[in-house]
């Protein structure tokens, strides 16, 4: 089991020393917590993103002293600077580990402007699934995937529903070539090499069957998104999501030993 610090997270912070000093309070918290149950929790380091070159050493520092297995970003990192993140996207290459991009509130501002109208889609109902496959397509059409064609990343919820869409997002990102997009393969080519998804909190049985067809089975992890969905209840929903037992000992086990090198 790996813990995280979850939505908000550091992510809401808008004062840069104290967004460091939380991170790093936070990643120290949770390694003396686990420090005796290594065989059962991992951990995925908090970040301020404020800083690249800062968040690139606070990582450095939590895999390769603390022993973590990546880190978790909450999504955008609140009134953080136009800023070259290539150093922390570097580090995270050299480090040969994995971002898990996790969605998180929206500003007052986001709220007012775009969900006023229905204040009862924000969160997991709906806005989750708008503003970070912003964030995750804007990482692929800028060309992040291609200036670091090893980079790992994780999605949860099933892909925040991009996979779903993949077919008519290539096609409209066609469309863009002559004006000059920065990325040179197609989106759903990144989703084969360098994203993966997991099943956290979203358990619809034919909904991964189908991204198994698109992405490919080996790009899917099983994930529980707890405390914001039970244990049990993944547990339950298993059994209904029929495959192959070598299929099933990787989606729920094998996949996530090699992407986490949980056998190091």
């Amino acid at each position: 089991m790996v813990l995280s610090l979850s939505s908000p997270g550091i992510q809401t912070i808008s004062n840069v020393s104290l967004a460091e000093e939380v991170a790093t309070r936070a990643n120290n918290d949770i390694a003396a917590s686990i420090s005796n149950n290594a065989m059962i929790f991992g951990a995925f380091a908090a970040l301020s993103m404020h800083n690249a070159t800062q968040a690139a050493n606070e990582l450095k520092r939590c895999v390769q002293e603390l022993g973590f297995h990546g880190a978790l970003l909450n999504d955008f990192q609140q009134a953080g600077p136009d800023n070259n993140y290539d150093p922390f996207w570097q580090m995270v290459v050299d480090l040969d580990v994995p971002v898990y991009l996790h969605p998180r509130p929206p500003t007052m501002a986001i709220i007012q402007l775009e969900c006023a109208h229905a204040p009862w889609i924000l969160g997991p109902v709906h806005q989750f699934s708008v503003t970070l496959p912003n964030h995750i397509m804007g990482l692929c059409t800028n060309g992040i995937f291609d200036r670091f064609p090893s980079l790992k990343i994780i999605v949860g919820h099933l892909g925040e529903r991009i996979p779903s869409d993949l077919w008519r997002i290539d096609e409209m990102l066609k469309r863009k070539v002559p004006e000059g997009i920065p990325m040179n393969r197609t989106l759903s080519s990144y989703w084969r090499t360098n994203i993966w998804e997991t099943t956290s909190g979203d358990f619809a049985t034919e909904l991964p069957k189908f991204h198994r067809s698109v992405i490919g089975e080996d790009r899917i992890l099983y994930s529980v998104d707890y405390p914001f969905a039970m244990m049990q209840q993944g547990a339950e929903w298993l059994p209904s999501f029929h495959q192959s037992k070598k299929t099933k000992l990787d989606f729920v086990r094998n996949t996530a030993i090699k992407l986490l090198k949980l056998d190091g």
